[in-house]
């Protein structure tokens, strides 16, 4: 039988990485012609304050497959990333970071599973290159807690996949404002397979990962996709009525045997843990307020500014 045929794109969220650009195309370009991939290449410039749409349209004419569009401003990661699939025109699509810290060469190999009849490529972490160990627990916890909630294993998911045109169509039909894309994938479900790849270091520029920035990351896709948080307010419920049911047994049995004694500063303590308690469980509850608040607004998920390169329709979803 002969293997499936079609045009790979390759979609690449950028945000000031100009130092980056001009390598990455060619980079990219370069092995799947060596390897007769049809292939376009779309970067998605996420509101850069650099030269990064410059060296995209110099990508761009220099290298007929390249393709760009670029936003207003800056509308986040997964922002671009939909902007992406929602530009692309080829019959799977795979996205990728600009820094080539995600290894080029997968590309070939994704492909070929897709030619065999799989739908989703996962692209899955051996390593994760060089983190320092309180990263490493943090970024453990988030995926040990998003795996619990949402019942997939994300515990070495990536933004690195390739999917076929009907799994890209069902995601771009998923009107969230703040969708998870890594998570995603793995819901959407279709005929799916991994790839492992050990991430590379960072070839030029710095990481745009501020401590902060992975921190927001984190909370927003955690609300976005589990309702993880809630169920920790209703279990923080659960706890503070087990122990007011159990202090109060004490306290009665003390009054009742004459043993009560002034607990000032315990019922300060008790007040403070409580109030606490409804304090932290009032913002999670508010946080997912606001989310929803987000929502309903309708605002669009991105505005494209401009584009380069052929074949491309400005478009706002």
């Amino acid at each position: 039988m002969s293997e499936v045929t079609g045009l790979l794109s390759v979609v690449i969220p950028a945000w000031n990485e100009e130092a980056m650009i001009a390598k990455t195309a060619q980079t990219v370009s370069s092995i799947l012609e060596e390897n007769k991939v049809p292939f376009e290449i779309m970067f998605v410039d996420d509101g850069s304050k650099d030269k990064t749409w410059e060296e995209i349209q110099k990508a761009s004419r220099a290298i007929p497959q390249v393709r760009g569009v670029r936003f207003s401003r800056n509308f986040g990661k997964e922002s671009a990333m939909f902007a992406g699939l929602g530009a692309a025109g080829g019959d799977c699509v795979a996205v990728m970071d600009c820094d080539l810290q995600h290894p080029p060469e997968k590309l070939v190999e994704m492909y070929h599973l897709w030619q065999q009849g799989y739908e989703v490529i996962e692209g899955v972490k051996s390593d994760r290159g060089k983190e320092s160990g309180l990263h490493a627990l943090c970024v453990r916890i988030f995926y040990d807690l998003i795996s619990y909630s949402s019942g997939f294993d994300m515990s070495r998911a990536s933004d690195f996949k390739l999917l076929d045109r009907k799994a890209v169509n069902v995601i771009l039909n998923i009107r969230e404002k703040n969708a998870f894309f890594r998570a995603l994938s793995s819901w959407v479900g279709f005929k799916t397979t991994q790839v492992e790849f050990e991430v590379q270091e960072r070839q030029a520029g710095v990481s745009k990962w501020s401590t902060m920035a992975l921190v927001r990351y984190a909370i927003t896709n955690i609300t976005s996709f589990t309702n993880a948080p809630m169920m920790l307010v209703a279990g923080l419920g659960v706890l503070m009525f087990l122990a007011s049911v159990i202090l109060g047994i004490i306290a009665i049995s003390q009054k009742v045997s004459g043993t009560a004694l002034n607990g000032f500063t315990t019922v300060i303590l008790l007040e403070l843990f409580i109030g606490s308690i409804v304090m932290l469980s009032l913002g999670i509850i508010g946080y997912y307020i606001s989310r929803i608040y987000e929502e309903v607004k309708g605002r669009p998920r991105y505005i494209i500014a401009e584009n380069c390169g052929e074949g491309i329709k400005n478009q706002n979803v």
